[in-house]
């Protein structure tokens, strides 16, 4: 690439810059393909002078990529790792002394294929992401339960009871089914809900329950809802009627010392039927 000069640099347009502060300054040129990819390579070493002026830089580099015939896949993932990393100090941030102690029921999201999406969606994956998030959001408040920490295609929730878990986890994955996407995509979120004990200190909550929670979601489809043994022993006597657990096995999951048994959630609106658990099965029969 060749490098800008003054005189050359003077010659462009404030429109061959990706950035213009309100002093004057032109950063991020975007004149020719070459620049356009050394700027989306630097857009985050730039230091902006709010999100508004960060946004709207955003924007015009990503028409200067579209313009070029550019793909801008590593520079959607440079984004989506910044927003985890922003979802980190988030979740620092949440109001400690809100959350429920003792024993409670943990419920964690992710969405399946989401680097498929951002290949298939590019630049509006962030607003997919931003409804999807909504939708989760609003069906965990709804029922009492309360945001831990949301990072990229990830939602942490925990609930006091674990009945209202559960129904916020059946809310979620009917809300979402029902949602017409861009492109006719198909959508759909894992869901895993843990029962146990967890640690409450200034991080938040730490312990082996916080690491079951996120295994049994980890080992989930999309569009299913799988449980713990803790969280169905939890669940027991508060079934509603067309709701069941099915029994899939013991399953090895990544960090826990002994194999979990893991139950699918059946209801209405729901899809009945899956591959095996995204797990190692364990030696023997169900417990």
């Amino acid at each position: 690439m060749a490098l800008l000069d003054a005189k050359a640099r003077a010659r462009l347009r404030d429109s061959s810059f990706a950035y213009v502060d309100s002093k004057g300054r032109r950063l991020l040129p975007i004149n020719d393909a070459p620049h356009v990819r050394n700027a989306l390579a630097r857009f985050d070493q730039v230091r902006f002078e709010d999100d508004a002026a960060r946004e709207r830089a955003r924007q015009r580099l990503l028409g200067a990529a579209k313009k070029y015939g550019i793909s801008p896949l590593g520079f959607f993932d440079g984004q989506l790792r910044k927003e985890r990393q922003q979802g980190v100090l988030k979740a620092h941030a949440v109001d400690i002394a809100s959350l429920p102690r003792g024993m409670v029921t943990f419920l964690l999201t992710d969405i399946e294929r989401s680097t498929r999406l951002v290949r298939r969606l590019e630049d509006a994956y962030a607003e997919l992401l931003r409804d999807v998030q909504a939708i989760i959001r609003t069906n965990v408040r709804r029922v009492g339960g309360h945001e831990v920490d949301a990072r990229a295609d990830e939602f942490f929730a925990v609930f006091q009871q674990p009945a209202r878990a559960l129904a916020s986890a059946l809310a979620i994955q009917r809300s979402l089914a029902k949602r017409e996407w861009p492109e006719k995509l198909e959508v759909r979120v894992r869901i895993g809900l843990h029962t146990g004990r967890p640690t409450l200190g200034d991080a938040g909550y730490v312990g082996i329950a916080v690491n079951t929670a996120a295994r049994v979601c980890s080992a989930a489809h999309g569009g299913q809802i799988l449980i713990s043994s803790a969280a169905r022993s939890a669940l027991e006597g508060s079934l509603a009627d067309g709701l069941a657990f099915r029994a899939l096995g013991r399953y090895l999951l990544a960090g826990l010392p002994e194999p979990e048994e893991l139950f699918q959630v059946e209801a209405a609106g729901l899809i009945a039927k899956f591959p095996r658990p995204r797990a190692r099965p364990a030696a023997g029969p169900p417990l």
